[in-house]
């Protein structure tokens, strides 16, 4: 061996050019393994003798799952395999092949997530591997589909719009990215006003804070008092058994409700015409009101003359007690006298029943009356003055069967044909 190695170092360092060649074609070799070792760790995380495990996992839907590009699977944020195959079921759904390397169980109870990992929407699975009580899964175990989620897509929340709304957002999003060119130069003055306002919804935010804790506030004590009725249980079976009680009493008095309630109509009829004559007093509390509105228009100045009343009745009042302390022992002595009034208005009763028919029937002549005092210098002057004897006028006012006045009760009313006489 030595005798072999020997004569090719002896051959690289005599013949011309070879030691050159075989050293381009080891520097190449070994560029080789370099370059296979690093695609190999980028583009799997297993190595060919290392133990692999294939599992599936059922997604609702696998958008922008590409398993061409050995889409990687991570567990706790280290990888552990790729994506080898997706294909669909006949409910509807997506299966995912996963290949784990390595010595990682996964479990029965485990979940996957599909994570967009770039804004090219390419995707990777993240996988909790779950663990005790459940059970370790076999070779092609699968990963149920209430165990795994999905990223929404943009195109998800976009499909359910018009076709209106989805041009409308398009715009805005074409007029955002045209209004964020100068966002150097325009952000900023934006920023700062928005901190503004932020500052300014400070106590806006504050007052909510507190509200917050009076509303919890507000629950603990209803807690509070739901816990003290709940103690009070026996006063709450008092109260049932009070109301049983009751309930026995009305079924017991059920005829006297029963005519009652026949009595109803009679009364609703009642209310009604009281209702129809209210109507009335209603269509009247419209003048009314605006008079009053009228009137409210005066009763500052009134009020400010009464203030300045007021003011005075003070001064009144206390110049008056003096009297009323010497005027208190003659209503005593008055008390005897007061006993005796009333009898005498019983005697004045009979009296004051003809006043008014009499006061009417003056009324009657007043004109009259008025004439004759304007003509006369007085009721009972004999002429126009003490100077003339000449008499303008006699009035006879006869009082046939005992009556008071002419026009009294019997019918009795002046003119020639009941004896009236007049002279000039």
């Amino acid at each position: 061996m030595r005798r072999s190695m020997g004569r090719i170092w002896e051959r690289l360092r005599t013949v011309p050019g070879l030691g050159r060649d075989v050293g381009a074609v080891t520097a190449m070799i070994i560029a080789a393994v370099v370059a296979v070792y690093i695609m190999q760790s980028k583009m799997s995380t297993t190595w060919p003798w290392t133990d692999r495990q294939t599992i599936r996992a059922e997604f609702q839907s696998v958008a922008g799952v590409n398993p061409e590009s050995s889409s990687k699977v991570t567990i706790a944020g280290v990888t552990v395999g790729k994506i080898l195959d997706s294909h669909p079921t006949r409910q509807g759904t997506a299966i995912l092949d996963i290949e784990i390397g390595g010595k990682h169980p996964i479990y029965d109870n485990a979940r996957a997530v599909l994570r967009p990992k770039n804004p090219l929407n390419d995707m990777t699975l993240e996988i909790n591997p779950g663990g005790p009580p459940g059970k370790p899964l076999r070779e092609n175990g699968l990963i149920p589909l209430g165990h795994t989620e999905r990223p929404v897509q943009a195109d998800e929340v976009l499909q359910h719009l018009d076709e209106r709304t989805q041009l409308a957002v398009t715009d805005l999003l074409v007029q955002s990215d045209v209004a964020l060119v100068r966002a150097p130069e325009e952000l900023p003055a934006g920023l700062q006003e928005t901190d503004n306002a932020l500052v300014k919804m400070r106590p806006v935010l504050e007052a909510l804070q507190t509200r917050r804790e009076r509303i919890g506030q507000l629950v603990t004590a209803l807690a509070q008092i739901a816990g003290a009725v709940g103690k009070n249980d026996q006063r709450i079976a008092q109260l049932v058994d009070s109301t049983q009680q009751t309930l026995s009493v009305l079924a017991n008095n059920d005829r006297d409700l029963q005519a009652s309630l026949e009595q109803l109509p009679g009364l609703s009829n009642d209310l009604r015409q009281a209702m129809k004559s209210t109507q009335h007093l209603t269509a009247q509390l419209n003048p009314t009101l605006t008079n009053l509105g009228a009137a409210s228009k005066n009763l500052p100045d009134t009020l400010d003359r009464f203030k300045d009343t007021v003011g005075q009745l003070g001064t009144t009042i206390d110049k008056a007690l003096p009297v009323v302390a010497k005027a208190k022992p003659v209503v005593a002595d008055l008390r005897p006298f007061i006993a005796n009034v009333d009898p005498s208005l019983s005697d004045l009763l009979p009296v004051t029943n003809s006043l008014k028919q009499d006061t009417q029937t003056l009324i009657r002549y007043e004109d009259d009356i008025r004439a004759f005092v304007y003509n006369t210098s007085s009721v009972f002057g004999a002429g126009d003055s003490p100077e003339t004897g000449i008499i303008r006028g006699h009035l006879v006012i006869p009082l046939p069967d005992g009556g008071l006045l002419p026009g009294g009760r019997d019918g009795y009313a002046p003119g020639p044909e009941n004896g009236l006489k007049g002279e000039k």
